[in-house]
């Protein structure tokens, strides 16, 4: 079953919200933490299309990115996965990928899985 597609007004208010929550010292909704990260990684599927990564941000969603060998059974060969909270950092520009990977904030492994060039995905 394909993902439900999130539309770009709600997307941007979900990050509006997060944003908020996290200003003002608290935790996002989960809802809305929810929909940003999904919303961010169906704009990354959409700048890199393909198979050859898969970016996990657990507990909220997963995408499969860039174009390359497809994987199709077990773990694939080119993983990045972070927490929520880095993912949207990352792609909305708040933090370098250099940044994020010094700190151990992601995981990444593969010869593909550096997503630097491609991030921010919004200014």
């Amino acid at each position: 079953m394909a993902a439900r597609r999130i539309d770009t007004g709600d997307g941007r208010d979900a990050l509006a919200a997060v944003s908020s929550a996290i200003e003002a010292g608290q935790n996002p909704p989960r809802a809305a933490h929810a929909t940003a990260v999904r919303y961010l990684l169906q704009l990354l599927a959409e700048k890199a299309p393909g198979n050859s990564v898969e970016v996990r941000v657990p507990p909220f969603g997963a995408a499969q990115v860039i174009q390359g060998p497809r994987h199709t059974r077990g773990t694939p060969p080119n993983v990045v996965e972070m927490d929520p909270q880095t993912w949207i950092d990352l792609a909305i520009g708040a933090l370098p990928w250099a940044d994020a990977a010094a700190a151990g904030r992601l995981r990444a492994s593969g010869v593909r899985a550096d997503l630097s060039g491609l991030l921010p995905l919004r200014p």
